[in-house]
């Protein structure tokens, strides 16, 4: 899995787009405090509250985290570790792909640690999303529905609706997913 300085990223696609940390706070509906203390890496986002503070660019995660990538030769492997990771400690969201420029589906190879969830903020975005749990259990909630799903479930859903992850078990949970096209 690639590494990633969240918070270097962060005031280097700030930059890139002119922005300062007080302009970037009022688009995103987040206080100046929450950017700063993220391009210092003193606190580490929430899946949802990146995406919020993403939206006042506007860009998507895989956006955030693939943006001005040395290009590179289009390729049809990865190895696990050339991933880049879209989450935290708590939940790695491992993006399949990262050379294509032209991207019409999102794969992850989603990790959920026992008690992490997406944030408390219910997530939402264009498009679809699908996915199969490999491994454990995570409950998930769209619009309102909540199911736990185990290894061999799966779920398919307009990602337009509200949703949003969370592991309540013991263990580790991981995903196959798919999203398209690749807002998330």
């Amino acid at each position: 899995m690639a590494t990633m300085d969240v918070g270097a990223r962060l005031r280097m696609v700030r930059d890139r787009f002119g922005l300062s940390q007080r302009e970037l706070a009022k688009r995103a509906g987040v206080t100046n405090g929450t950017i700063s203390l993220i391009e210092q890496n003193r606190v580490s986002p929430s899946v949802s509250s990146l995406k919020k503070v993403l939206e006042g660019l506007p860009m998507t995660l895989a956006e955030f985290f693939t943006f001005d990538v040395e290009p590179q030769q289009q390729r049809a492997f990865y190895q696990a570790d050339e991933l880049p990771n879209l989450g935290n400690e708590q939940i790695q969201l491992l993006l399949v792909g990262t050379a294509h420029e032209r991207r019409d589906i999102a794969i992850l190879r989603e990790r959920y640690e026992p008690g992490a969830d997406t944030g408390p903020d219910m997530l939402f975005h264009e498009g679809q999303e699908g996915g199969v749990v490999i491994t454990g259990e995570i409950e998930v909630t769209v619009n309102n529905e909540t199911r736990v799903l185990g290894p061999g479930d799966s779920y398919y859903f307009d990602s337009k609706l509200p949703h949003r992850f969370r592991n309540i078990g013991d263990s580790v949970c991981e995903i196959v997913s798919a999203s398209s096209p690749p807002t998330f």
